[in-house]
């Protein structure tokens, strides 16, 4: 692949070693989006004419497609858990902090909440995932989880604790904590993975719902703490105050990194769209996320020094990974794309305008300005799947399925065209 000339276009085909299917040049534009030889195919071509350059566009709003059994009966049956998990949560959150503590603990807690979601919205803004996933994710994280560790804990306690030989209160925050907490997150995790695998098959997809499930443990686990400073304390403002510090503005992202690293190898496992694999790859990854949450609770009398030179560059750490996954996914996207333009659904101007990140800050200023804003989103959003859908094409597995979407998919941007060009 190396030897092509590297300024040819996306339809050249340069042959891989050993005589397999022929590869298009860049067809691994990056480590994300890896394609195997013999899965590679081209793009179907566009038999409806040439197409008409529409930059920018009009466009009407693109129907959102139909959501597989597997995800509505996930969303179903989280719902029925997170009910069910209630009658446990809420009456020991209201137990351990108050009325007035739950509120005020509630209410505090929105704000390392909303840091998180955010953060979790710019991560996955270039591919969306649905939001009924996404709700999923977060009650998972806020309430079935957290039930989830209260009913093992006691067990694990009962059987690990005698046989790890420290004290209750070492064993409870360095040992239990860490897997029990670990295991009961990343447990949704594994629902995801295996009953909506159309909208997990990558490392972003994994480190989003891991960010979503954890910002909704930690959401709960913030009412607790915060909760707790003002009930059993004489004085609760400035004990609020220091336990909000040191969760609310020093450790936000404690429990997305913890659970993060478990979502991140999934997702690599996830492209795999291999069932036994992501069993695997959802306990290989839950081992990194039990030892750093275990070495954050181990932090004690060099907090501040442990904190400056341990956990801030594990942050730092993660903030570079999720920039290097955003910057594989917008070139993965364009070289799907750029298939379908040699293919003849797209030309070479409009691949820049849906996927550069300076082509839609264009497009969407220029959308705007002529009151087209949210039909330029849907335009944007619509080519992204399109190049994902793409890539699980070329993934080799469930390939008619994934082609019936690409059918479908090609078929409303065609029309979105004829809406605009008449």
């Amino acid at each position: 692949m190396t030897t092509n000339d590297p300024r040819r276009g996306p339809d050249h085909l340069g042959y891989s070693p050993g005589g397999q299917r022929p590869l298009p040049q860049q067809a691994n534009p990056t480590w994300l989006g890896h394609v195997r030889p013999e899965y590679y195919r081209q793009a179907p071509a566009n038999n409806r004419g040439r197409v008409q350059p529409v930059l920018p566009p009009a466009l009407p709003r693109v129907r959102g497609g139909r959501r597989s059994a597997g995800v509505v009966g996930l969303v179903l049956a989280g719902g029925f858990l997170a009910f069910i998990s209630l009658f446990l949560v809420l009456p020991f959150l209201l137990g351990s902090t108050g009325i007035s503590g739950f509120v005020i603990g509630f209410f505090a807690s929105l704000i390392p909440l909303g840091t998180v979601l955010l953060t979790v919205r710019f991560i996955d803004r270039w591919e969306p995932e649905p939001r009924p996933l996404l709700l999923f994710a977060f009650v998972w994280g806020a309430v079935v989880s957290i039930a989830v560790t209260m009913l093992i804990q006691p067990y694990f306690s009962l059987v690990a604790g005698p046989a790890s030989g420290l004290d209750y209160t070492t064993f409870a925050v360095t040992v239990q904590a860490p897997v029990v907490e670990e295991f009961a997150k990343s447990l949704g995790l594994l629902l995801l993975l295996l009953f909506a695998r159309k909208h997990f098959d990558g490392p972003v997809d994994g480190v989003v719902f891991a960010f979503t499930i954890a910002a909704g443990f930690a959401f709960t686990e913030n009412i607790l703490y915060f909760g707790r400073a003002i009930a059993a304390s004489s004085d609760p403002g400035a004990d609020l105050a220091v336990v909000f510090f040191l969760r609310g503005v020093m450790s936000p992202f404690a429990h997305a990194i913890f659970t993060g690293t478990t979502g991140l190898i999934m997702g690599f496992a996830a492209r795999r769209w291999h069932n036994g694999l992501s069993v695997l790859a959802f306990a290989v990854g839950l081992v990194p996320a039990m030892l750093l949450h275990s070495a954050w609770n181990s932090m004690g009398e060099n907090f501040l020094a442990q904190y400056l030179l341990v956990q801030v560059p594990i942050f730092l750490l993660a903030v570079l990974v999720i920039v290097l996954l955003r910057v594989a996914e917008r070139r993965l996207t364009r070289q799907r794309l750029k298939e379908y333009a040699a293919a003849g659904w797209f030309t070479g101007a409009e691949v820049e305008m849906l996927a550069t990140p300076g082509g839609r800050r264009s497009a969407l200023r220029w959308a705007t300005s002529v009151g087209r804003g949210p039909q330029m989103k849907a335009l944007l959003h619509a080519a992204t799947q399109l190049a994902f859908t793409r890539q699980r094409i070329l993934s080799g597995r469930d390939v008619p399925a994934h082609q019936l979407d690409e059918r479908q998919q090609l078929a409303e941007i065609a029309a979105l065209r004829a809406a605009v060009v008449h």
